[in-house]
């Protein structure tokens, strides 16, 4: 007897509906065909301790399981409910008219237990897409399965459920989630505020700029003056999630199997602090089986790498291009994909090794050489990728001790909300560009050419820090934010010199004061 059941294979951003098949005739071997990996090939073992723990033998009989399309790899225990479910129907064990209605995803424990899965959302869009009138998961992923309306999502606990279930002897009514209430009820929890920071006042305008053109941005100051604290709160004054974004960034961390449980949405940016141990594949993605990185990760939120120079060089060289093209693209030997990175990246270092040059309360006991060593750790093409560089001086007593808190986040992120409602109807007619920092050189031309008196300032600046033409159109960019901050419709002259301000590692003169 044939049966299929459906089910999902995730690669990389990718959903494939795969059809398990099987086929039961006289004998006594298994044999699972469809290009699957050793977990889906252990499910044999798993599955057949499952239905003996449930009260059904498993088979014997000659049983052929087949995965199709037959070409693509399956990884992953995912398929481990599917089969078994499709074993039972060629028994009939189970009505086989409900199985075509239905997708299920599922790691089977040996006393039948229901595992969680990764990539459930991803799997539920790709279910309603194919017009399934529902899903079986997990009770652990239906919350995050049920975001996705006009689908029946349903979460068990164990196979003895889903039996009853598909045999009618079992109701259970879908799980529903209010998708928009959650989503907006949640955008603005933080529990890290701009009003905790006292004094910096430069540096909170630098973060501001930042946030509101989605630069990135480094820090330089010596320990203790506040550069992680800053940093984490930045999140705190970006613009909430758009529902879309929300959806795409929950999709990437289910894949990851990142997403806590009983989380449907991800309703606020991510911030994702890597160690400075981090690997490259690691950071960018790849692996045996092709997982996101950090940086897919960070997709739609903030990188922050602490301690900068303590990363390995060639780690932090791979930033170099998912930085200009906001994806990345992992080909190996039996797979390509590709992730989405989009991310603001935002970094911080000490001035030298010891950490206190430029510091007038410490003595600093590097040597210019030390210094130079230390700073060439960060390459100039990396460097060229960051668009404001500010330097942070250690707070005084007197700004440390005072009893008033900073300026709050929600009226900074007000004036940031400003500034991209300015940028999303300057890009309304572009598709994919929302923010100045993602601004092409021809749109740069366009919307940030500068005026003689500035252009005289910017050439000037140019030649006595020998910038790049990369580091040129960063400062149009970071420059065009500014004025749209001040909410002028054209870049002017004060706009240019605090652009190039932020372009403090560029100078010439580090390790000689």
């Amino acid at each position: 007897m044939l049966v299929k059941t459906y089910c999902a294979a995730v690669n990389g951003m990718e959903v494939t509906t795969v059809t398990v098949e099987v086929s039961i005739t006289r004998g006594v071997m298994f044999h699972l065909t469809g290009l699957a990996d050793v977990a889906v090939k252990e499910s044999h073992d798993r599955i057949a301790a499952a239905l003996l723990n449930n009260g059904y033998q498993f088979p014997v009989a000659d049983i052929t399981a087949n995965l199709a399309p037959a070409d693509l790899r399956k990884e992953g225990s995912s398929f481990d409910l599917p089969l078994a479910i499709a074993i039972l129907g060629a028994t009939e064990k189970i009505v086989s008219d409900h199985l075509s209605e239905y997708m299920l995803v599922g790691e089977l424990s040996l006393d039948g237990t229901l595992q969680p899965i990764k990539g459930a959302l991803p799997i539920a869009i790709k279910a309603r897409a194919e017009k399934f009138k529902g899903l079986i998961v997990p009770k652990a992923n239906e919350h995050e399965a049920a975001v996705v309306d006009t689908l029946e999502v349903y979460g068990m606990n164990d196979i003895g459920e889903v039996i009853s279930f598909l045999n009618d002897a079992y109701t259970q009514e879908p799980c529903k989630v209010d998708t928009r209430k959650e989503f907006y009820e949640n955008q603005y929890i933080s529990d890290l505020d701009f009003a905790d920071v006292r004094g910096q006042e430069n540096v909170k305008r630098a973060l501001e700029v930042a946030a509101a053109g989605s630069h990135n941005v480094i820090m330089i100051g010596p320990p203790g003056s506040g550069k992680s604290m800053m940093a984490k709160r930045l999140p705190s004054i970006l613009p909430p999630l758009a529902l879309t974004e929300s959806l795409e960034t929950t999709q990437i961390h289910s894949i990851a199997g990142k997403l806590k449980k009983d989380t449907g949405l991800i309703t606020q940016r991510p911030f994702r602090s890597p160690h400075h141990t981090i690997s490259e594949v690691a950071l960018v993605g790849g692996g045996a089986n092709p997982m996101p990185g950090e940086i897919t990760l960070a997709h739609n939120g903030v990188l922050f790498c602490d301690e900068l120079p303590e990363f390995n060089k060639h780690t932090l060289e791979v930033l170099r291009q998912p930085l200009e093209d906001r994806i990345i693209t992992i080909s190996r030997a039996k797979y390509t994909v590709t992730y989405p990175c989009s991310f603001m990246f935002v970094a911080s270092m000490n001035p030298c090794p010891c950490g206190y040059y430029g510091d007038i309360t410490h003595h600093c006991v590097c040597t210019p050489g030390q210094i130079q060593r230390y700073l060439s750790k960060i390459s100039g093409p990396l460097l060229d990728r960051i668009d404001i560089q500010c330097e942070i001086s250690p707070l005084p007593f007197k700004d440390l001790s005072k009893a008033e808190k900073g300026e709050a986040s929600a009226n900074i992120r007000e004036r940031v909300l400003k500034a991209r409602s300015i940028q999303t109807e300057r890009f309304k007619d572009y598709p994919n560009i929302h923010c100045n920092a993602q601004m092409s050189e021809r749109m740069i031309h366009e919307f940030a050419e500068p005026d003689e008196q500035s252009l005289d300032i910017l050439r000037k600046a140019m030649e006595s820090l020998k910038l790049s033409a990369r580091a040129y159109n960063r400062i149009l960019k970071v420059a065009r934010t500014i004025a749209d901050l001040d909410a002028s419709p054209k870049v002017q002259a004060h706009h240019i010199a605090e652009a190039i301000g932020y372009r403090s590692l560029d100078r010439g003169d580090w390790g000689e004061r």
